[in-house]
């Protein structure tokens, strides 16, 4: 079973590859790193407070770009192929995790030395707020059956981050500046949040169970989809 998996892994590397939202995932880094090379540019660069938010901006960027790793204009008829929907999926991220890391070890070194804020609470913070928008993303998928939802996504996205902050009580802030005595707290609740954000989109990236059609084989009645499983 594993080597069946592998192969098939293989033999879709290429034109998974080749139907990722690259122009997407391109727009969400440059605008990103964009924010990150304003930290040298800003005239209060040299305070980690500041490139803390622009590093902020940077994630927020990127992630909106992610919103789109699971568009594919050809998902209703990929769906009949033998490869499933997790594996599918987990494809897409496999390519782009490598990509994401590399560029925000950029967006980092872009920051100047003296004036880069913690990298361990920032590095979180990007981490988390990506696997939020990816396991909306796969949402968005297992609930409309979409082929093309990213759009919607990001701008869905985009209202979470500006109405969270309202949303929460002051005793449970999130987005703390350095320094601050709610540092650890809050970088607890953005764990928190990454440690939820990611079996959430491992679960939401499975076929949904509704739609199947009961097949017989023998004497057992099984229900498989449409797609043979």
């Amino acid at each position: 079973m594993v080597r069946e998996v592998a192969a098939m892994a293989r033999a879709l590397l290429r034109p998974v590859a080749r139907t990722l939202p690259w122009r997407a995932l391109a727009a969400g880094a440059g605008t990103g790193l964009l924010a990150a090379w304003s930290t040298r540019m800003a005239s209060g660069g040299q305070d980690p407070r500041l490139n803390l938010n622009l590093l902020r901006a940077a994630a927020l960027a990127f992630a909106l770009g992610l919103a789109f790793l699971l568009d594919d204009p050809a998902r209703h008829t990929t769906e009949a192929v033998p490869a499933r929907r997790p594996l599918r999926a987990g494809l897409r991220l496999a390519l782009v995790l490598p990509l994401a890391a590399l560029w925000w070890t950029a967006a980092l070194l872009l920051v100047p030395e003296g004036a880069r804020p913690p990298v361990g609470g920032a590095t979180l913070e990007a981490a988390a707020v990506a696997a939020l928008v990816l396991a909306g993303a796969a949402a968005a998928v297992r609930l409309s059956g979409g082929a093309e939802p990213g759009t919607v996504v990001a701008a869905g996205f985009l209202a979470f981050v500006v109405a969270v902050p309202l949303l929460l009580p002051d005793r449970w802030p999130l987005l703390v500046q350095v320094g601050s005595a709610h540092w650890d707290a809050a970088h607890a609740r953005w764990a928190g949040a990454l440690a939820a954000a990611v079996p959430a989109w491992a679960y939401l990236v499975m076929e949904p169970v509704r739609g199947r059609v009961p097949a017989r084989v023998g004497g057992w009645v099984r229900r498989v989809s449409p797609a043979g499983r």
